[in-house]
């Protein structure tokens, strides 16, 4: 099913532009159908720019939802109209509690104090929901088969993968065409966020596009190259794609 939304390219990703009730609503009665949706940030967009590997991977998705406030003030930077940042963390924890009672979701990432942690949270929140299934995401190659036979039997309507990026997107990419229908929504720190593993940035510095500057500063070993590199291309590609758009009107 085509999305009914419209779509902005950013430095070569097509960005859907869609609130949080749009596009549970656009899942929703898409769950019957095949999709694979990224939640896409600053390192995602920045490395489909630098990394012709990872494009070639990622431009099989169906779609890419901005999921940070940088990416979607340049969405309209670029053209497009957003109102709202579609969070993946938080999209999660409202999909699960406003989908359809019938809905059923399967969860596979995390580590497994994180996982039953996640499911523990969600079962304390209010609203109808049903977890039809979970698996940790520290799996070797040889127990792939039995994670797909466990999803099939499952039979999800929507699928959460929080394996992290690029491994998240490269499981979605080799294994839903094993598939006949379901969503699959790659979503990464989504899991330990609404698991309370790792606490997410104030929303202030969230509002103010610093989300990563906080994650920088609680893991500043595993995180200072990664955006140093990334958050770099993305400002030269964007300004660069601007300066272009500026020059194409006049």
């Amino acid at each position: 099913m085509a999305a009914p939304f419209e779509i902005t390219d950013v430095i070569g990703t097509p960005c859907l532009n869609a609130s949080v009730s749009e596009l549970l609503k656009f899942l929703e009665a898409s769950k019957s159908d095949l999709l694979t949706v990224d939640f896409t940030n600053v390192h995602i967009t920045a490395a489909r720019y630098l990394e012709p590997e990872f494009k070639r991977l990622t431009d099989q998705y169906d779609y890419f939802v901005p999921d940070s406030q940088v990416l979607k003030w340049a969405v309209n930077l670029c053209g497009g109209k957003m109102n709202e940042r579609v969070y993946g963390p938080e999209f999660l924890a409202y999909c699960i509690r406003h989908s359809r009672a019938d809905t059923k979701h399967y969860l596979l990432g995390g580590n497994q104090k994180c996982l039953d942690k996640l499911i523990e949270n969600i079962e304390r929140s209010p609203g109808e929901y049903n977890i039809c299934g979970s698996r940790n995401g520290y799996f070797k190659d040889e127990d792939g088969e039995d994670i797909i036979s466990d999803i099939k039997k499952s039979d999800p309507d929507f699928i959460w993968i929080g394996l992290g990026t690029p491994k998240q997107q490269k499981w979605i990419i080799e294994n839903a065409p094993k598939f006949k229908k379901g969503v699959f929504l790659a979503v990464g720190f989504a899991f330990d966020v609404n698991a309370g593993t790792k606490k997410d940035a104030p929303v202030i510095l969230q509002k103010l596009g610093l989300t990563w500057f906080y994650r920088l500063i609680c893991e500043p070993r595993r995180l200072w190259w990664r955006y140093l590199k990334y958050n770099s291309v993305f400002i030269y590609a964007l300004m660069k794609q601007i300066v272009k758009n500026v020059l194409n009107k006049r």
